[in-house]
Parts: C-alpha cells; sequence; structure tokens
C-alpha cells in the first residue's frame, strides 16, 4: 500500500500542468504596491496602501515546457494512440512541468523617515504559495507504454524521476532605503511555513530485462530512490474519507503549524543618469527544515528477478492508469523492499534572480505655451529585463523586453514580449488604475494563443486590489 501511495503522489504531479514563476508584468511595475515582493528596492510612489484581504494579488501561469494539450487531444484525425506515443518519444528527461500559484493573504506598507522627504518605505504582509515541478520521466513513460518485453537489453535511466512539490505560507517585512538621489536599496526577512512537502529530486539507478539463465526473462535493478515527505503522512493514515476534516488541517497548519524556515531578499536600483536606471534583486534565499509529520521512503540495492513474464506489461485494453500502476505496484512490494524511516531534512527554496536596464523618455509638454508642464516624471520607459530561477536539473531562464506608458494619471499600461522554455512568442500586456485612493491591477501574458488555448504552452493572470493613501515623489 506504501508503494501505491508514493505513485499516485507523483503521478499526480507529473500530469499536473505547468506553472511558471515569473513575473516579467510585475517587475518595475513600482505603480503596484506588489512590486516590492519581486524587488525590495522599488521605490513605492505613495504615502501608505492597504491590500485588500485575499484580494490584494491572485497570480497563476499555465505552462508546459515540451508540449500543449493540443498535441494530444487535437481533433485531426490522427490516432490517439500515435500522438501518445510520439509525445513520450518526442519529450526528453529535461522538459517539465512546473507549477507555482500565489495569493495574499493581506498586505500592507507605509513610509517613513525623518524631514519632509521620507527616504524609507517599510512593507509587509503573507501569502500562500504552492510550487511543483516534475520533469518528464521519459524512461517510466516508455516502460508503461511499451513494457519491457519488447526492450531486451535496453537500459532504463531510473534517475528520471525528478519532481518535488509544496505548499508553504510565507510571513514577511521588507524595507526599501534610499541612499541618495541615484541609488536605492531593500531588503526582505521572511518566515517559511511549509503545510505539505514532497521532495524526490536525487534518484539514481538502472533497470534492464535479459535473456534470463534459469527462466525465460531477468530483471536487474541497480536502485537508489527515495522520497521525502512532510505533512502528507498524518493526512493519508487518518483512515478519514471526508475532504473537508482534511481541509480543516491544512488551515490550522497556515498559522506557523508546519515546518519552519528563514529566508532573504535582497534589491537595489541605480539610476546613472536622469532617464536611465539600472535594477536587480535576488529572491528566496533561505530554506525550511521539515522535522514533523514526515516520512521517507527509500528503496537502495540491486535486485534480480526471474520469471516468465515482464515485470512491466503493456497497458491491456479497457484497463486505467490506476489499474495498470496498481499492478505494477504489487510486483514492486513482492520484490523489493521498502525502507520507510522518520528522518529530518531540509529543502532550499527555489532562489530566483531577476535584473533589468530601463530608458525613459517623454516629458509631458503644456498646449498654452512651448514648453514643459508641471514636472510629472517621464510617460515612457523601454527596457529589457533577464529572469533565472534555480531548479533541480538545471536554472530556467527568460529574457523580456518591455514597453511602460503613463496614458494619464489614475492609468498606466506595460507591454511585453518574452522568450522563454514555454514559447518565443510571448506577449503580455499590463494595466494598473486608480480612482481616488482605489488601486486595481490586471496582467496576462501569451495574450496571442488566448485564441485557442488548447495551443498555448503558458497562460498567465495577475489580478488584485489596494487602497492607497498619498503622493510621494512623481515618477
Amino acid at each position: 500500500m506504501i508503494v501505491k501511495r508514493i505513485m499516485v503522489i507523483v503521478l499526480m504531479l507529473f500530469m499536473h500542468y505547468s506553472f511558471s514563476q515569473n513575473k516579467q508584468l510585475m517587475f518595475g511595475f513600482n505603480d503596484i504596491p506588489q512590486s516590492t515582493l519581486i524587488n525590495p528596492s522599488t521605490t513605492l510612489k505613495n504615502d501608505w496602501f492597504m491590500g485588500f484581504p485575499l484580494l490584494s494579488q491572485f497570480h497563476f501561469n499555465l505552462g508546459s515546457s515540451g508540449a500543449s494539450a493540443y498535441d494530444l487531444f487535437a481533433d485531426d484525425g490522427k490516432d490517439f494512440n500515435s500522438k501518445l506515443r510520439s509525445l513520450i518519444f518526442q519529450l526528453d528527461s529535461n522538459d517539465f512541468f512546473t507549477s507555482t500559484q500565489q495569493l495574499e493573504v493581506f498586505t500592507g506598507g507605509f513610509s517613513f523617515g525623518r524631514g519632509v522627504e521620507k527616504d524609507r518605505y517599510l512593507t509587509f504582509g503573507m501569502y500562500i504559495e504552492t510550487d511543483v515541478i516534475a520533469y518528464h520521466p521519459k524512461d517510466y513513460a516508455i516502460l508503461a507504454y511499451e513494457g519491457n518485453a519488447s526492450n531486451i537489453g535496453k537500459v532504463f535511466d531510473l534517475s528520471d524521476l525528478n519532481a518535488s512539490g509544496e505548499m508553504v505560507s510565507v510571513f514577511h517585512v521588507g524595507v526599501t532605503k534610499k541612499v541618495n538621489t541615484k541609488f536605492t536599496i531593500g531588503a526582505r526577512g521572511k518566515i517559511y511555513n511549509s503545510i505539505i512537502n514532497l521532495n524526490s529530486t536525487k534518484n539514481r539507478g538502472s533497470f534492464i530485462t535479459r535473456e534470463g539463465r534459469n527462466n525465460l526473462l531477468e530483471h536487474s535493478f541497480d536502485l537508489d530512490l527515495r522520497v521525502n515527505t512532510s505533512g502528507i503522512s498524518s493526512l493519508a493514515d487518518d483512515n478519514n474519507t471526508d475532504v473537508s476534516g482534511d481541509i480543516k488541517t491544512l488551515r490550522r497548519r497556515l498559522l506557523l503549524g508546519g515546518n519552519l524556515g528563514l529566508g532573504l531578499d535582497f534589491g537595489f536600483a541605480y539610476q546613472p543618469k536622469d532617464q536611465w536606471t539600472i535594477e536587480a534583486s535576488l529572491q528566496d534565499f533561505g530554506f525550511i527544515r521539515h522535522t514533523k509529520d514526515i516520512e521517507t521512503y527509500a528503496v537502495k540495492g540491486n535486485y534480480v528477478f526471474e520469471g516468465i513474464n515482464p515485470l512491466f506489461p503493456e497497458v491491456a485494453g479497457g484497463q486505467t492508469a490506476e489499474d495498470y500502476w496498481n499492478e505494477v505496484a504489487d510486483n514492486f512490494e513482492d520484490i523489493f523492499e521498502l525502507d520507510t524511516t522518520v528522518t529530518k531534512y531540509t529543502t532550499w527554496r527555489p532562489l530566483k534572480f531577476n535584473a533589468a536596464v530601463r530608458y525613459a523618455f517623454g516629458k509631458k509638454t503644456s498646449k498654452e505655451c512651448n514648453c514643459m508642464a508641471d514636472d510629472v516624471g517621464y510617460l515612457n520607459s523601454v527596457g529589457a529585463q533577464l529572469y533565472v530561477i534555480n531548479r533541480p536539473r538545471a536554472p530556467q531562464l527568460a529574457l523580456t523586453a518591455y514597453y511602460y506608458r503613463r496614458i494619464f494619471e489614475g492609468l498606466r499600461v506595460k507591454a511585453t514580449y518574452t522568450i522563454d522554455p514555454f514559447s518565443y512568442y510571448n506577449v503580455g500586456l499590463g494595466i494598473s488604475t486608480q480612482l481616488g485612493a482605489l488601486h486595481m491591477y490586471l496582467m496576462a501574458d501569451n495574450l496571442l494563443d488566448y485564441q485557442n488555448l488548447a495551443k498555448a504552452q503558458s497562460a498567465s493572470l495577475q489580478f488584485g486590489l489596494n487602497l492607497v493613501f498619498g503622493r510621494g515623489e512623481k515618477q
């Protein structure tokens, strides 16, 4: 039963469609208070703000690095099994399915400092984040699709199993400090509270089927597989069939009731000339120590099994995925000795780096004379941004070019063009508007694929509501 539970969890991760953590529309958009979460040195243009609870920020980004739903489910007259086979072999073990969702529970901030011009800004809040990444388990998928009877002598790489997933609540406080007219720095401290974690990223091993000496087939395993979990064991063992009971348990963990960790964000903005700005930030330099409600499942050693039948049969007609993996799990439990332990472990948060250069231009002119109107800053800016996130196999990168425009006092827009692992033509648009104290924003990218979302490899949406008060230095 334990092996079945692990397989179900891992398969759920693999089948989870992808989300990404890049927020290229938000970065540098300092009309939006939440932009300080990406770069704590961002200078906000207000005296203080307060987010609407549970409505100040919701963000998700759906995608896949190697394929879209259209590739598999398109009504194009092609046989589904042939498309599935093509997809299994087309993707490699570096293709990934990753997911991030962020919901802000509460947030606020205010400026402070000596004198009339306050040179510091403090922000604080709490948000809930889910993060899942699962690399395509190519050799496992081939085994599931073809079985091993037709792959005699082929070595299957079991390190293809590489996945992690977690849900955390994060409490944070940050400070922005204007050092001088050209240089601004910022830092944010975080307390991570892990609600659920599953980690299986350092697997090694191989599997091969040969013609047997004493029987028809000989299956050889060289295994070093491990799955670390926290927050899952108590939910799986409570014999509670009512999902609402599990939801209540998760809610109790939200307020520092899970496994804890610490983290830091850093950022700076440098303005060498009036129209040029260079900014960068480092997010989530931190860790979580898992000590409560933990279980580790491990299989290690060399195993040889001889028999008449293949260990991984082909999928039978009418057989569901659950039936197939239950059959495989039964075979595994007959052969392998699964070591279940309570072992403390540490996970590092996915470290993120942002850097951008921006050029502002276009002063507002007066219609009454051939002169500048009141100095309210530049109306336009263009820039380029680099985004990098650390992942188990390799860092993932994205490059963005953008255009920002102040249409009038209460409406600003930002358009982006991004090249990332999901697409080479990711076009996005963000809008920030303010009516009195009420501030609203809406952002979406991959707009060119919205005419047929099934063909999209990624699609993003962000929105939020804040109350913003006071006006500081104009941008």
